[in-house]
Formats: structure tokens, C-alpha cells, sequence
């Protein structure tokens, strides 16, 4: 049997001795760049894509080794990316809206100029000869691939070294760890991860990053190391909602969906912000874990929505809600069953290789699925065909939902990325959500999350729109 510690890990371990850190957030000014609002200056030649990059490798070299949320690099390739895009921009010639966007990517999506390592000692130095669908479609729409980043053994085991970028004591959130805290913290303005529970809203929101996870098989995640099919999301993290909506349009636009679903619908720039006539709340098994500080920032959002012409249906004054809120308490069973069961390959044959060589949560994970069958399964599905035909008695009854990314901010542990009760009902839902960082608690970004219906990305992209301009001017 293998020993692990024989075999280092292709990221090094969280170092004691990096530099502290911590910073107060405000929502209004948060550490993320974007990049798709400077256009009319590149247009003209008061900056440049190649400028815009420059700043961004002035914040790696300063903030990376406190936040550690790279895997690997290739700053020299990016620069002359960016130089390209230059060019195209002073010639009125741009490739996309995305072109010139500094990028980066999870480490369980395949990139053919870095190696794939997957925080696993089994792929230390594994190379892809081929680009993912979704980083092939950036680069053909210009984007700017600075390195790979950190990802939780898996994308659903070990966690990496990667810090928060407000509070070096506490999380990232995961397993979309690194391009999160990449993101949140101005290094890059679009990084892709990827949600098989929680793995992009929640560590959005603990990042202080915008983020969607689109409607299930809208984004191509050919490529992507599976874990379960069923499951599987494309996650875009960006430091606006409109550098989100332009990552994801152009994935859609040159790689398509997964077949054989379309790919995600709507303009190529984020669609007009949309006022919605209903939204429901929605506390989740998460709100017995938020504390009060923000469950207080929450239901000041709430507030502020209802004031400005919202109907705002709850628990406690619509039935339907009041039963999937209790739905949404019941989840847990099931969605662990439909992840073990698909995850059994390639979980397996990662152990294969030794028992040393995966973590306990993989461990455990296996052991669920060894205890299960096909009826059990088939029982998860069901449930889960139940869940979702709750939701669709909402279609006409309102335009979205809101509710946090996380319960509270991110929590003071390396070792576990938190709790992902108010990511995982989307996950299940196959529909879209967008990750907010609109709200604020103990000094640090909390998430808020709109939800929508499958295939209506475009719409709730609108409603989140709405919402992010409804609360900005109140935090």
C-alpha cells in the first residue's frame, strides 16, 4: 500500500509561516477587478487588455502568498495573449466581450499548456492533450489563460492551501477554491469551477465574487474530471455579474451545452436588469446553521427588496412555500446517495491505486456506495423527480427565489470548506443560480443567491441584475 506522505501532493500543504491577512469587505468596493466595463477604454486606447493583465500580476505577486490559490502558472503566455487582444481592440476588432479577460481554471478542468493534477498525488505532473470545451471556447473568444487553480482533492476530498482573500484564518469555501479566491481577490476577473453540491456558489460568497451555476448541461463540461454525471455543473466565477454572464455566453457560444442539451440562451452582453413581481424567500435547512448576524443581513435584503415593490412569499404567509421549505430540510439523504452512487467511478479507481492515496471523505463516500443498490438509487431519483415538481408549481407564481449562498461567512477551518445546505437545493434542481456579494457580516462577504427556473438563465441573470442595483445603494 501506498504512503502518502512518499508521494507529495501536486500543491504544497498550507504553509504557517505565510504572511497573515485580513480585511475589512464592503460590498461597494470589494477587492474584485472586472473587466468587461472597461471596454469603451480599449476601444479608444486609454487602457488595454495588456494594462488590465499587468494589474492583475501586480496583485498575484503581492497577495498569492497569503492566499495561495494557484496550482500553476504561465504569466508570460498570458502576457502575450493580452497583447494580441490589444491589438484586436485598437483595430475595433474584439473576439468577444470576454476578449482579453484573465482567466483562470479549476484543476479538474483540462487545459492542454498545463498539467491537470486534481490535488491528487495519483496525478502529480498528468498532462491533457487537449483543452476542455469550456477553456477551448474562452480561448477562441480571446480570454487570457493566467494558470490553474487550487481545487479540494476531487473537486470532493482533501482541501488545498488556498486562504480566504479578506481573512487568511478561514476558508475559500470549496472545492472551487482557488478560482474563487482568485477572483474575490482582483487576481483575475473569471475563473470556471465546477458545483456537484456546493462547490461554486458557496465559495463565491465566501469570496466576495459573482458567480453562476447555469442550468444543468447548458455549458459543455467535456473535459471536466467526471465525479457524477447527474450532478455536474460548469461553474463561472467573476468580479462582476456582467464578466459572469460574458464567461458563460461565450462557453455557450463556441462549445455549446453537454449534448444533447442547447446551450445556454440570451445576449452575448448581460440581458438589461429586470424588476421582478414575486420572489420567493427561502431559509433552507441553512438558516438553523447562520448565525444572527447574518441572518440580520439577510432579512435586511428582504426588507429592502419588499420596499422597493416586491411581493415576497415566505413560509409563513404562502403554503407552497411553506411546503418546499420542508422539502428543502429533507434533501440531505438523498442528494449524498445520488452523489456516492455516481461518484463509485471514478472514485474507485482512484483507491485502486492505495487506500493511502485519497482521502477520508473519498473513503466514506465508497463506503456509502458499497452499502447501497440499484433500488436505493432509483429511490434517490425519484426523490429527487419529486423535488423538482415542486419547483415547477412556481412557473407561474413568481420570478425567482432568493436565499443565502452560505450559512454565514466563511468559517475560521481549512480542513472543511462549510456547510453547502443553501448551495445544494440548485444543484438538484438542475436550474440556474447566480452568487451575489451584496451583503456583509462580521466584516466579511456573504453571499446572496438568486435561483431561477431550468433554462431561463438569461431571466434571472435580469432579476439578479435587479437585485444587485436594488441593494448596492443600501450596504
Amino acid at each position: 500500500m501506498s504512503d502518502p506522505h512518499d508521494t507529495p501532493l501536486p500543491v504544497a500543504p498550507l504553509d504557517p509561516g505565510a504572511p497573515a491577512r485580513r480585511i475589512a469587505y464592503d460590498p461597494a468596493r470589494p477587492l474584485a477587478r472586472p473587466f468587461v466595463p472597461n471596454a469603451a477604454a480599449f476601444r479608444t486606447g486609454r487602457s488595454s487588455p495588456r494594462a488590465f493583465l499587468d494589474e492583475r500580476i501586480a496583485t498575484i505577486e503581492r497577495d498569492e502568498p497569503a492566499i495561495a490559490a494557484f496550482v500553476t502558472q504561465d504569466l508570460d503566455a498570458a502576457r502575450r495573449a493580452a497583447d494580441a487582444s490589444s491589438v484586436r481592440w485598437r483595430a475595433g476588432q474584439p473576439l468577444s466581450p470576454v476578449d482579453g479577460m484573465p482567466l483562470v481554471v479549476k484543476d479538474m478542468i483540462e487545459t492542454i499548456d498545463l498539467p491537470t493534477q486534481m490535488n491528487s498525488p495519483i496525478f502529480r505532473g498528468f498532462q491533457a492533450q487537449r483543452d476542455a470545451a469550456c477553456v477551448r471556447a474562452l480561448r477562441e473568444a480571446g480570454a487570457v489563460v493566467l494558470g490553474k487553480t487550487v481545487t479540494t482533492e476531487f473537486a470532493c476530498g482533501n482541501s488545498g492551501p488556498t486562504r480566504n482573500p479578506y481573512d487568511s484564518s478561514r476558508t475559500p469555501g470549496g472545492s472551487s477554491s482557488g478560482s474563487a479566491a482568485a477572483v474575490g481577490a482582483g487576481m483575475a476577473s473569471l475563473g470556471l469551477g465546477t458545483q456537484t453540491h456546493g462547490s461554486t456558489i458557496r465559495p463565491a460568497g465566501y469570496c466576495g465574487a459573482y458567480a453562476l451555476k447555469s442550468t444543468h448541461g447548458a455549458l459543455h463540461i467535456g473535459g471536466l474530471v467526471p465525479l457524477a454525471p447527474t450532478l455536474d455543473h460548469l461553474g463561472v466565477i467573476g468580479a462582476s455579474l456582467e464578466d459572469v454572464w460574458a464567461g458563460a455566453r461565450a462557453i455557450a457560444r463556441f462549445a455549446g451545452g453537454t449534448p444533447p442539451q442547447s446551450a445556454l440562451a440570451g445576449p452575448e452582453e448581460a440581458p438589461p436588469a429586470r424588476a421582478p413581481r414575486t420572489l420567493v424567500r427561502l431559509d433552507t435547512l441553512g438558516w438553523a446553521e447562520t448565525p444572527a448576524s447574518s441572518q440580520a443581513a439577510f432579512e435586511g435584503a428582504i426588507d429592502a427588496l419588499a420596499r422597493s415593490g416586491v411581493r415576497i412569499l415566505t413560509a409563513g404567509n404562502d403554503s407552497a412555500t411553506a411546503a418546499l421549505e420542508q422539502a428543502l430540510r429533507e434533501i440531505n439523504e438523498f442528494a449524498n446517495d445520488l452523489l456516492a452512487w455516481e461518484a463509485q467511478w471514478p472514485l474507485r479507481a482512484y483507491r485502486a491505486h492505495g487506500a493511502g492515496m485519497v482521502g477520508e471523505r473519498i473513503h466514506n463516500l465508497l463506503a456509502r456506495a458499497e452499502g447501497m443498490d440499484e433500488a436505493r438509487y432509483a429511490r434517490a431519483l425519484a426523490d429527487r423527480a419529486t423535488l423538482r415538481a415542486r419547483l415547477a408549481d412556481f412557473v407561474r407564481r413568481t420570478d425567482g427565489f432568493v436565499m443565502l449562498c452560505s450559512s454565514g461567512p466563511a468559517i475560521q477551518d481549512h480542513a472543511f470548506t462549510g456547510s453547502r445546505s443553501y448551495a445544494l437545493p440548485w444543484t438538484l434542481f438542475g436550474a440556474p443560480a447566480f452568487a451575489l456579494p451584496l451583503l456583509m457580516a462580521e466584516e466579511l462577504p456573504l453571499g446572496l443567491q438568486v435561483g431561477g427556473f431550468a433554462w431561463q438563465d438569461a431571466d434571472t441573470c435580469a432579476i439578479a441584475a435587479w437585485v444587485r442595483d436594488t441593494l448596492l445603494p443600501h450596504v
